[in-house]
């Protein structure tokens, strides 16, 4: 590849980089043409994006990044994968539900590192700590059951206030008559 090529590469490894504030590094080191077209279309499926690249290419656009994604370094090796995603928990997912389907004891893709939600993970024994990540809908979505809690708590005590209220009239004016 020359020069002027890779510069162009970088540039455009740098952007992709600014442009999704998660990513995952996946090593797909003796994956077959039909495994890795599988996990392009889960990818694609999981609206995430897949791209395999040199790890020196990749290594000099985090350098020039404004983020110190130093942590990352040590993983660049062998194939590397680079799973970019605006939701910080759905590569997890994907790569979980794929290795699932593997034939037993092959963990191919297998998770290296990932950067989400601003912190980094490193290690294919952090895959479920991934997992576990919420995602923006999914915090918002426990907001918004931790807010209607107390209020159909309240709700409810008027209910069955006012129908201890009624019976305790009906009483009354049964033996008013």
């Amino acid at each position: 590849m020359r020069k002027e090529d890779k510069a162009i590469v970088i540039e455009k490894l740098g952007e992709t980089l600014k442009a999704y504030p998660h990513f995952y590094l996946v090593d797909v080191t003796g994956m077959d043409a039909a495994r890795t077209s599988a996990m392009r279309r889960q990818c694609f499926k999981s609206e995430v994006k897949m791209v395999v690249v040199k790890n020196t290419l990749l290594h000099k656009a985090m350098e020039a990044s404004e983020i110190d994604y130093s942590p990352l370094y040590d993983v660049l090796k062998g194939t590397t994968a680079v799973i970019f995603t605006t939701v910080a928990n759905a590569p997890a997912k994907m790569l979980k539900e794929f290795n699932s389907k593997n034939p037993k004891g092959v963990t191919i893709p297998e998770l290296k590192a990932a950067y989400a939600e601003e912190s980094f993970y490193v290690g294919a024994d952090q895959l479920d700590a991934l997992c576990a990540i919420k995602s923006k809908s999914e915090l918002i979505a426990d907001v918004v059951a931790m807010l209607q809690s107390p209020i159909q708590s309240v709700i409810s005590q008027l209910e069955s206030g006012a129908s201890t209220i009624h019976g305790v009239l009906e009483t009354l004016a049964e033996k008013g008559e």
